[in-house]
């Protein structure tokens, strides 16, 4: 069967249900200097544009920021419902050192994800191996298959609890690799999906529902939150010397969740 992107000529942009990112503030500034803009990106929103409108992007938000004449090149990238951590370089010198670190992989990342159920390790590091999914009609999509890309990730469970909706954990994440939806692929594949994915937690149906504008009540209700429940929430790297260590917590949505 076709992918839904050669059903279109292009790739279908999804919007999430619900997902209404405040207009205020512009930004929210983690840290910034003359080499540097770190911030904490809120669920709901994309990195590069989709629209003519400057705020219904990061990167337009950062350029409305900065100046359009300044120099703005981001150095790492988010999911559209993945919060937390981005970091802008203002020069290019500087855009090159981090990329450069980025693709070493010598960058500490740390997220912070809910997901479905009680691991029963408080601490686990899951090991298989990722591609495309290639039985998908998803054009995005990947899976756990033998022949595919090294993949790892470390986490540690920081909190068990239970809501009427069922059990859930607070997880510490850490990938050790870098591949795209590593994190939900894996914690899928370790039976503790993550809150809201609508690709991984459920069947692709929802996610096919959500770009086509015919999401039930029902799977709404499934998902029980509106944006898939990862924030990025630090970063740790070393450059010529001196070690960058940033921090962001994630928004009260995800907050709320926990603690309620």
């Amino acid at each position: 069967m076709s992918n839904l992107a050669d059903l279109a000529g292009r790739p279908i942009v999804a919007e999430p249900f619900d997902m209404l990112v405040p207009r205020e503030p512009l930004l929210r500034i983690v840290h910034e200097d003359d080499r540097l803009l770190v911030l904490n990106k809120p669920a709901g929103l994309v990195c590069h544009p989709t629209k003519t409108d400057a705020w219904s992007s990061l990167i337009g938000r950062v350029r409305l920021h900065l100046g359009e004449s300044a120099t703005a090149h981001m150095v790492n990238r988010l999911d559209r419902e993945t919060s937390g951590l981005v970091l802008v370089a203002k020069t290019d010198d500087f855009a090159r050192a981090l990329r450069k670190l980025w693709e070493s992989r010598e960058v500490v990342k740390g997220y912070q994800a809910i997901v479905h159920g009680w691991p029963v390790e408080d601490r686990a590091v899951i090991d298989a191996p990722l591609g495309k999914d290639e039985s998908s009609r998803v054009t995005i999509k990947d899976c756990v298959r033998p022949d595919g890309a090294a993949s790892q990730t470390e986490f540690a469970v920081e909190r068990r609890f239970e809501r009427a909706e069922g059990k859930f954990a607070l997880l510490n994440v850490t990938p050790r690799t870098g591949r795209k939806h590593q994190i939900r692929i894996h914690l899928a594949h370790a039976g503790h999906p993550i809150v809201g994915d609508k690709l991984y937690d459920h069947d692709e149906d929802c996610y096919l529902a959500l770009v086509e504008d015919r999401l039930t009540d029902e799977q709404r209700a499934k998902l029980i939150l509106p944006f898939h429940a990862l924030h990025a929430g630090a970063v740790r790297f070393e450059l010529t010397g001196e070690v960058f260590r940033f921090s962001a917590d994630p928004d009260e949505r995800f907050k709320s969740f926990v603690c309620s």
